[in-house]
């Protein structure tokens, strides 16, 4: 079967799903305003509704891509380090300065985790098979993989990862900040 090129309306609706990935992750959802994104994917308001039928249904396709380019970005970190180093190397860019300082094209979870119970049921079912792929990611990387609370582990793991990195961000004490994410590095660290 042959795969057809992406179309205009295709290549349009990437870029508003891209945009809005990324403005759910600097302002929120509430702050994700339909006539901001459509702007910044270079649209009028009024094309918006040829691609979504509604906001809520930009959100969740937004709460997805953000999702999937966080567990990306991990699985990336992963594949570059040596196996026996990959769990380590990911803990490390997740909670680094660089992904501190990156709202808008960081991890998805993190952004928007406190936000999500009160969406839309299509916005929270993405968060949620996001952050399985991201717990069953972090579970491969584990070298007791496979082994009885294994799986446990992983999900320690990413609550671990997410928080610290959640709180980091909250604070406005940037020696509180580092203290908080490299904690949960050297515990992460000793645990596996």
């Amino acid at each position: 079967m042959r795969r057809r090129a992406p179309g205009r309306k295709d290549v349009t609706h990437e870029r508003i799903v891209e945009a809005a990935a990324r403005a759910i992750r600097r302002s929120g959802y509430g702050g994700a305003g339909v006539a901001e994104i459509t702007k910044d994917a270079g649209l009028t308001h009024g094309g918006f509704y040829a691609h979504f039928a509604s906001r809520e249904a930009m959100l969740a396709e937004a709460a997805d891509r953000a999702g999937a380019e966080g567990v990306a970005a991990v699985a990336r970190v992963a594949a570059a380090a040596p196996p026996e180093r990959a769990l380590s190397a990911m803990v490390r860019a997740y909670l680094s300065d660089a992904h501190l300082e990156s709202v808008e094209t960081g991890c998805g979870v993190a952004a928007l985790c406190s936000e999500t119970p009160r969406q839309a049921p299509a916005v929270r079912r993405a968060a949620t098979r996001r952050i399985k792929e991201m717990v069953d990611l972090v579970a491969r990387q584990s070298p007791d993989w496979g082994q009885p609370g294994a799986h446990e582990r992983a999900l320690v793991t990413v609550a671990t990862m997410v928080g610290a990195l959640m709180l980091a961000r909250a604070v406005d004490d940037p020696r509180l900040s580092d203290a908080l994410r490299k904690a949960a590095v050297n515990h992460l660290g000793s645990t596996h």
